[in-house]
């Protein structure tokens, strides 16, 4: 396998080889496959358990850490991190503000916004110079995380940027005059690598890549990491990956674990201690528009986003 090297910051050079090898009877029968369940010193991940520590109380706000929650694959857990990474966040006394960049407005719908009764949302932001962001923000259920929401109607955005000046560029004019009065800003990505991902990229310091423990999400990766690199040299020198959750983890298949191993092997320290398990819960918290953190707080989800925002401060 050829495996990227890690350089200043998290970033890689070179090729990402996350080929899942045909032949697994070694590790069906247990031979490195994985960690033991019964070393409780050993994390899903496979490495021993880091100590991250309680997040210090905070005298003030801001100016914010940008992240942007990135996969072009859909259905890899983009928007349930988003809301409940954000809200788990805002439990450890930071101000978030939650940035919907998807057309399809999933992470207004999983906060109980009705994008379609919306009069104003993000695309006036950016494409309207009239418009406030302030207006436009909202609160949420969760104390200190507010919304920043999104319909269809950012859909022509897309085509309109095209051929506006520093069109890469106009989510991070749009963000600018609130940065300062938050800590987080978290911006859910639509799954494509277009015009509106790329100014998310353009606009954060740190990407986050959700990462489904299935075959099918590890042959995007590559792809990804190229994309960033480039917003890297052309427009955002200060873009890092942030980190890689593993979502959808099933810890009882060979399957995921294997792919959990494959990740780990070329990616190392860059993934999340934190892993996100296949959950009922998650499906339940988006038709009450809660995060788990609120829905189920004693719950298995509601503990791995305290442990992800913990690892988020942390870092």
């Amino acid at each position: 396998m050829s495996t990227p090297q890690p350089s200043a910051g998290g970033r890689y050079r070179g090729a990402v080889d996350l080929s899942i090898t045909p032949d697994t009877s070694e590790i069906a029968n247990g031979d490195g496959m994985g960690p033991d369940p019964d070393d409780a010193n050993i994390g899903p991940t496979g490495r021993p358990r880091r100590h991250i520590p309680e997040p210090a109380v905070l005298d003030a706000h801001g100016p914010a850490s940008v992240l942007a929650m990135c996969n072009q694959k859909g259905g890899v857990g983009k928007t349930t991190s988003t809301i409940n990474l954000g809200a788990a966040l805002a439990e450890y006394g930071r101000k978030v503000l939650l940035v919907d960049f998807d057309p399809q407005g999933a992470l207004s719908v999983g906060l109980g916004v009705q994008p379609h009764q919306l009069e104003q949302t993000i695309y006036n932001v950016i494409m309207e110079r009239s418009a406030e962001l302030r207006d436009v923000i909202r609160s949420t259920s969760v104390a200190g995380m507010d919304l920043l929401p999104s319909n269809i109607d950012l859909s022509a955005a897309e085509v309109q940027l095209v051929a506006e000046v520093g069109r890469e560029q106009t989510l991070e004019r749009a963000l600018r005059p609130v940065r300062a009065e938050y800590d987080f800003v978290l911006i859910d990505c639509q799954p494509s690598l277009g015009l509106l991902t790329v100014n998310a990229l353009a606009a954060a310091h740190g990407v986050m890549i959700p990462l489904e423990c299935e075959f099918f999400s590890l042959r995007g990766v590559a792809l990804l990491i190229d994309t960033i690199e480039k917003v890297r040299e052309r427009l955002n020198p200060d873009l890092e990956i942030s980190g890689i959750l593993a979502t959808m983890f099933d810890p009882r298949t060979l399957h995921s674990r294997e792919v959990m191993s494959r990740v780990v092997d070329a990616f190392g320290d860059i993934v999340f201690d934190s892993v996100i398990n296949r959950t009922v819960r998650f499906p339940e918290t988006t038709v009450a528009g809660e995060p788990i953190t609120r829905w189920a707080p004693r719950s298995s989800g509601s503990k791995a986003y305290r442990s992800l925002a913990r690892e988020v401060i942390a870092r």
